[in-house]
């Protein structure tokens, strides 16, 4: 059913390209892409950027996000490395208390659990332990989340696990302007950033302005973005949950339900602000993630409204909509079960909503 949506979405743009010459100019660029561009500005613009990690340089990345950077940078900016990651993210880390900045990529977030006590102890407290002495400019990158088809072991969301860690910065970006713009600003920040990208978001093209495309573009970490404003109720959501909770309140507006999209984009630090503004508008909250419920994203945001005076401002309680609270299953039927699907998100805010729902 998702897939039928999102098909008819595409025939739709295609229809809307044929007929709009605004839309013609504009371009269209993959996620992949985009982090592939953040990679080639970022190294040519400092010689103190570099990426390791496992099949980056020859293979061009298990992905392909590294494709062409090997043979353009060479064998010391784009460096192949064995498959341990507790050694070659030990690497990064003293590289970047030595002054470079690296880019350490897993191949994929569940793998970092090798590499954690470099991520945290080493990474996230040093500049606290040195008393400001020591930066660790360093970028931890990859697909995190479930994928498709690939089992408990590959499958779960890492925003929660690092976002809980003081001295970390966390984004996870949605699509190619966020995957572009974050990445770029995450190489030239000072302090350590966690990069959750999704595997099954790489091959999306989504449109990007000549701005977008610019040497200089970058995302603000910390700083959420309104996908599509509305006045009934506030959904949040981060990474691949976001085209779930757009597919939702297209849905919704079928109802008469005028539902206001938040792309967190930032996962530490969290834009409360623009939260807290929707929700003065909407009085009505949801969350959308893929990770698992207990302390997840979505527990910390009803955590914020409980301290703070926007309680007041909510109608009804704040409902997250979550993956389930069991391993991600392998058969297909039921992993779909196990990640929120558009009729979760549309279930939860008529929930949210109650006798409210679709009255103007």
């Amino acid at each position: 059913m998702l897939r039928s949506r999102l098909t008819q979405a595409a025939c739709t743009a295609k229809r809307a390209l044929s007929t709009t010459p605004n839309m013609l100019a504009v371009k269209q660029m993959t996620v992949r892409d985009g982090l592939n561009s953040a990679l080639d500005d970022e190294l040519a613009r400092d010689d103190r950027v570099f990426l390791l990690g496992e099949e980056v340089a020859q293979y061009d990345g298990a992905y392909k996000v590294s494709r062409g950077l090997w043979k353009k940078y060479g064998d010391k900016r784009i460096i192949d490395t064995p498959i341990t990651e507790m050694g070659f993210a030990g690497i990064a880390v003293g590289a970047a208390m030595a002054g470079l900045r690296p880019i350490c990529e897993f191949m994929t977030f569940n793998f970092s659990m090798q590499a954690i006590d470099h991520v945290i102890n080493s990474a996230a407290k040093t500049f606290y332990m040195s008393a400001g002495a020591v930066n660790v400019p360093i970028v931890f990158r990859g697909p995190n989340g479930a994928a498709a088809g690939v089992a408990a072991q590959h499958s779960q969301c890492f925003a929660a696990w690092y976002a809980h860690c003081p001295g970390l910065k966390v984004v996870s970006p949605y699509d190619t302007e966020d995957a572009r713009g974050l990445l770029k600003s995450a190489i030239r920040d000072s302090d350590p950033v966690v990069v959750l990208e999704n595997e099954l978001m790489y091959g999306v093209a989504f449109p990007v302005d000549d701005n977008v495309t610019d040497v200089d573009f970058l995302v603000p970490i910390g700083k959420a973005k309104i996908m599509k404003p509305g006045k009934d109720i506030t959904i949040v959501s981060h990474s691949k949950a976001v085209e779930t909770s757009l597919l939702a309140a297209a849905e919704l507006a079928k109802k008469g339900i005028d539902a206001e999209v938040i792309n967190l984009r930032s996962i530490r630090p969290l834009d409360m602000e623009t939260i807290f503004a929707s929700v003065r508008k909407t009085h009505h909250l949801i969350t959308v993630e893929n990770g698992w419920p207990q302390h997840g994203v979505g527990a910390e945001i009803c955590a914020r409204f409980m301290e703070d005076q926007h309680f007041f401002e909510l109608d009804a309680p704040v409902w997250r909509c979550c993956g389930v609270d069991v391993p991600t299953p392998y058969a297909k039927t039921l992993e779909i079960n196990a990640i929120p699907q558009v009729h979760d998100v549309l279930a939860a805010a008529l929930k949210v909503l109650g006798s409210k729902a679709g009255k103007k």
